[in-house]
């Protein structure tokens, strides 16, 4: 672990990205960030400007010899799903991966890894069961179209001397701002974290930590490839996981807040309900096969990590 690795992260200013950047730097590895900002030099990341549509080579030259490119690039889903931003967000995701792959595909000394982020929201509303790799159902709608055509532009890009992993992320969970927790802890702060809908759609959830964990570890294991889960092994109701949040923000009443209340704070604050009431059931099937294992397996554990910054004793943990 000694030697410098180069890392490339497309579309890494998000809230993944800013963890993934972090974590590499402190390895003492050379991180690139293309970004639709200005190139410039900010906290041992290297930031260079791209549009994600056309090869360029003041970035495209920045792959050669990369030992890993992980590709975060794509607009926020969350977001109202009007037409144009319905099309910013197909673009975003379909434009990056291919021109990544074309990137990959004209170099001399291709990249040994490639990893796309995806989304576990590609597998159907699950109430019933679990959803791995394996025996998971895709669903169908706006969102799954969105992960199916993501997927299927980075499959059939071939770079036959770069090794590809699909990452099909759950809802990252972290200290950074800009993630999903921090407008549950908001909600939960004024009192209104109650539970959201029905309350029995489940939660998948990862800890930002153990997804660094996951990509060093998928870095490092070079006989995976193809499509993995990243999420915990135990996605809770939603009625449980704020009742959790509840408990470790020592607040122990949350308003709940009925299908149509969503509706309308959706609308307010322009996004869509679909974040909130699919049941996401999603493990990590192939990472627990292969001998992952998480530093953060409970829910409990990941936010007492996070809102108080420190571990809970493994006495009281359970697995």
């Amino acid at each position: 672990m000694n030697t410098q690795r180069k890392i490339i992260i497309p579309g890494g200013s998000g809230f993944i990205g800013q963890v993934l950047a972090k974590h590499f730097v402190t390895q003492g590895d050379a991180v690139t960030i293309l970004t639709r900002g200005k190139s410039k030099e900010k906290d041992g990341v290297q930031y260079l400007q791209w549009d994600g549509v056309h090869l360029e080579d003041h970035w495209a030259q920045t792959f050669e010899g990369a030992d890993a490119i992980i590709n975060m690039a794509g607009r926020t889903v969350n977001c109202r799903y009007n037409e144009k931003n319905k099309q910013q967000i197909y673009d975003s995701r379909l434009f990056s991966t291919e021109i990544i792959g074309k990137a990959i595909a004209a170099c001399k000394t291709p990249p040994k890894l490639w990893i796309n982020a995806g989304s576990a929201t590609i597998y159907r509303h699950a109430l019933d069961r679990p959803m791995d790799e394996a025996t998971g159902e895709v669903g169908s709608g706006f969102s799954v179209d969105v992960c199916q055509k993501w997927e299927a532009t980075f499959q059939r890009m071939e770079t036959p001397n770069t090794r590809k992993l699909m990452l099909r992320i759950a809802i990252v969970i972290g200290r950074e701002s800009g993630g999903a927790l921090e407008p549950l802890m908001n909600l939960v702060k004024y009192g209104l974290g109650g539970t959201q809908g029905k309350g029995n759609q489940y939660v998948s959830w990862i800890h930002e930590h153990d997804v660094v964990n996951a990509v060093e570890w998928l870095m490092e294991h070079e006989e995976v490839t193809g499509i993995v889960n990243v999420a915990s092994a135990n996605p809770l109701p939603n009625k449980q996981f704020m009742k959790t949040l509840r408990q470790v923000m020592k607040r122990p009443f949350g308003l709940p807040a009925t299908r149509w209340m969503l509706e309308i704070g959706a609308w307010v604050i322009g996004t869509e309900t679909e974040l909130i009431l699919k049941s996401r059931r999603v493990v990590p099937g192939r990472l627990q096969e292969l001998g992952f294992e998480l530093q953060y397996p409970t829910l409990k554990e990941a936010l007492v990590e996070i809102i108080h910054g420190d571990r809970i004793t493994q006495s009281a943990s359970t697995h």
